[in-house]
């Protein structure tokens, strides 16, 4: 992968004509994996996410809400998993930036890593069932990532208090949590193919993935995933709370996990998603070096 930490730490500023993205990648305030984030900044600053995305938002959306009422009728019209991550490998390969990929990628990763982490430090939840999902190439999509790395989600939440609740039990501080299942050094990610055709930007890419998604899925299975993307905050709360740091969830954007949301914003809250894991893992990090250097 390119190196995109240098990209932004090498950059000459203007004070006439200031860089947004070159300000937020030297800005320490909210806790990010340099590499992650220089990636997912110079993706951001990218032409296709400038121009592209406008119109392939609005294009998108549309496809959404003619969907959802063609699902209204037939809502089990189609139910075809593994050709819809087939369609995903296809276009993440083919047509993806690789700092795109990079990140899709960490986030299955860092996401399987948070849950660990959570089961490690809460008394009760030993005997809970994981399916840890850590994909070092595109090729692993093909095996139902997406779908999988929901059903985690929401299996995790139901088998970890149903547990607690049979125990009388429940999330608590730990004075010295256990961290090791949270790794500090770089994924070993396969290359990406960087070829001509690879030129969508992560936000146009999943603008353009999200009908697709809801194409090859049942109404159900689409709802489901999309109302997934607001447990950020169920979660960054079991992790704030063994580490009894509230405050530190100022990030974790997609909020209120009770109201369902409309499925034609899902996109955009599947990149505050993968923000709020990035910010959550890294608050881990930070954590667990701290804890090396006392020790």
């Amino acid at each position: 992968m390119k190196n995109y930490s240098e990209y932004f730490e090498t950059l000459e500023n203007n004070p006439r004509d200031p860089s947004h993205w070159h300000a937020l990648y030297l800005d320490h305030s909210i806790p990010f994996n340099r590499d992650a984030k220089a990636a997912f900044l110079y993706d951001a600053n990218s032409k296709t996410r400038q121009f592209l995305n406008p119109v392939v938002r609005i294009l998108a959306r549309l496809a959404i809400h003619v969907m959802q009422v063609i699902k209204i009728v037939i809502p089990n019209l189609i139910n075809a998993p593994k050709a819809l991550h087939w369609s995903l490998y296809m276009g993440m390969k083919y047509f993806i930036t690789p700092q795109a990929n990079f990140l899709i990628l960490r986030h299955f990763y860092l996401g399987s890593e948070v849950l660990r982490f959570i089961k490690d430090n809460v008394e009760g939840a030993e005997d809970i069932p994981m399916n840890p999902l850590k994909p070092v190439s595109v090729r692993a999509v093909k095996d139902n990532l997406f779908l999988e790395h929901d059903l985690n989600l929401y299996n995790f939440i139901i088998n970890l208090n149903k547990a607690l609740e049979s125990r009388g039990l429940k999330v608590e501080k730990k004075d010295r949590p256990d961290f090791s299942a949270i790794s500090t050094t770089p994924i070993p990610f396969e290359n990406f193919r960087n070829g001509w055709t690879n030129f969508l930007d992560l936000g146009t890419a999943i603008e353009i993935f999200t009908p697709v998604y809801q194409f090859f899925l049942t109404d159900n299975d689409f709802w489901r995933a999309t109302n997934s993307l607001q447990l950020d905050e169920v979660i960054g709360l079991y992790a704030a709370t063994i580490m009894d740091c509230p405050e530190k969830l100022v990030a974790l954007n997609n909020k209120h996990p009770m109201i369902p949301l409309p499925t034609a914003g899902a996109a955009f809250r599947l990149l505050l998603h993968g923000f709020s894991t990035e910010v959550l893992h890294a608050l881990l990090v930070e954590a667990k070096l701290q804890q090396e250097t006392s020790v």
